[in-house]
C-alpha cells in the first residue's frame, strides 16, 4: 500500500495544472460553493441592517490655518518689515502646528465636555473597566483629522446623528480657534508684563534724572550754555568799566555754575538717550497689549460642516462584495485540501 501511495504523490507532482481542471474543480464543487456565498452574503447583509449595525453619518469641516502669529507685527508692522501677510494661507509648517493642536489633549478634553461624549457614546464611568480608555478608543474610532495635499486641514466626524456629527465637526473647528489663541497668550501675556516693567524702570530712570535737574535749577542752574554766555559778557562789562567788586561777584557766581555745569549738561544728554529707548518700550508695550488683548481667527474657512444626509458607514454593497469573495476563496482552498488529501488518500486505500 505504500509503494501505491509513493507513486500516487510522484504522479500528482509531476502532473501539470491546466485550466481545464481548474474549470472542471469548480463545476464538480458547483453547488457547495454556491451555498457557502449565498449563505455568508445573506449573513452579510443581515450584519450589516440597520437593526444589527447602526449606520454613521459622516460630517467635514475643512479650513486653511494662517500664517499670523503676532496680531500687532501682522497689523501694526510696516509692510516692508512684515516677514508675512496676514491673510496668506498656511503651507507645510502650519498645517503640521494645526494637526498638533486639533490632536491636543488641550482640545479633545474641550470637545470631551462641549459635547458630553462620555455620554454621548454610552460609556458609563460607574460600570466601565476603563472608562477614559474607552472614550479615547471611541474617539478615535469617530474623530479624525488629515492634512491634504493642498495643505488645507480636513476634520471628520462620524456619528449615529447626522446633526450631531455636524455640531461636533464645527464645534472642534472653533476650539481651535480659542486653544491656538490661548497657547500664544501664554507667551503675550508675559512678554507683556516683562515690558510694562522695562518701561516703569525706564521711566523713574529719566525721572531720577530730572530730579536731579531740578535740584541743579534750585541752585540757580537752569540752563548752562545760556547762563555762561551770559556771565562772560557781564564779566566782560564789568572789568570794562572798572568795577571791581562787581566783576569778582560775577566770577565767583561763573565757578559755581562751572563746577555744576558739566553735570547738567550730563544729565540733560541721559535724558535725551533714555528718552529715546522709553519711546522704544512704549511701542513695544502697545504692540504687546494689542497681541494680549486682541485675537484674530487662526483659520479660514473652506467648507463648514452640514448635516449629512446620506450615511457614510457602513457601506452595505462593499460589505457583501467582499464577504462573497471572501468566502468563495475560502471556501476555494477548503475543498481543495478536502479533495487533494482526504479523497486522494481514500482513493488510493
Amino acid at each position: 500500500m505504500e509503494k501505491n501511495i509513493n507513486l500516487l504523490d510522484e504522479e500528482l507532482t509531476a502532473k501539470p495544472i491546466h485550466l481545464v481542471d481548474v474549470v472542471n474543480f469548480f463545476w464538480r464543487w458547483r453547488k457547495p460553493l454556491l451555498i457557502i456565498c449565498v449563505v455568508s452574503a445573506l449573513g452579510a447583509v443581515v450584519i450589516s441592517s440597520p437593526l444589527i449595525t447602526k449606520p454613521k453619518y459622516k460630517a467635514q469641516h475643512v479650513f486653511y490655518p494662517t500664517t499670523n502669529n503676532s496680531i500687532s507685527n501682522a497689523l501694526l508692522t510696516e509692510l516692508s518689515q512684515r516677514q508675512k501677510d496676514p491673510l496668506e494661507f498656511g503651507e507645510d509648517e502650519e498645517a503640521e502646528k494645526a494637526l498638533q493642536i486639533l490632536q491636543s489633549s488641550a482640545l479633545l478634553s474641550r470637545v470631551v465636555r462641549n459635547f458630553d461624549l462620555m455620554k454621548h457614546y454610552g460609556i458609563d464611568p460607574k460600570k466601565e473597566a476603563h472608562p477614559q480608555t474607552a472614550l479615547e478608543y471611541k474617539i478615535k474610532e469617530n474623530i479624525s483629522f488629515e492634512r491634504t495635499r493642498y495643505l488645507s486641514i480636513n476634520i471628520d466626524v462620524l456619528d449615529e446623528d447626522p446633526e450631531m456629527a455636524a455640531k461636533i465637526a464645527n464645534g472642534i473647528a472653533a476650539l481651535y480657534d480659542t486653544v491656538t489663541t490661548e497657547i500664544q497668550k501664554q507667551v503675550a501675556i508675559p512678554a507683556l508684563q516683562i515690558v510694562e516693567r522695562a518701561l516703569h524702570d525706564k521711566q523713574a530712570k529719566i525721572q531720577g534724572y530730572k530730579d536731579a535737574i531740578r535740584k541743579l535749577g534750585e541752585a540757580g542752574i537752569t540752563n548752562y550754555e545760556e547762563q555762561s554766555r551770559a556771565l562772560a559778557e557781564e564779566i566782560y562789562k564789568a572789568q570794562s568799566s572798572g568795577h571791581i567788586a562787581q566783576m569778582k561777584e560775577l566770577m565767583a557766581q561763573q565757578k559755581t555754575l562751572v563746577s555744576s555745569g558739566g553735570d547738567f549738561i550730563a544729565l540733560n544728554e541721559l535724558i535725551i538717550l533714555e528718552e529715546a529707548k522709553e519711546s522704544d518700550l512704549i511701542a513695544q508695550y502697545e504692540k504687546r497689549q494689542v497681541d494680549v488683548n486682541e485675537s484674530l481667527s487662526h483659520k479660514f474657512t473652506v467648507s463648514a460642516a452640514f448635516k449629512p444626509e446620506i450615511k457614510a458607514w457602513p457601506k452595505r454593497t462593499l460589505i457583501v462584495f467582499l464577504t462573497l469573495i471572501a468566502s468563495f476563496a475560502a471556501g476555494s482552498i477548503f475543498l481543495l485540501f478536502y479533495e487533494v488529501i482526504y479523497l486522494r488518500k481514500k482513493k488510493v486505500a
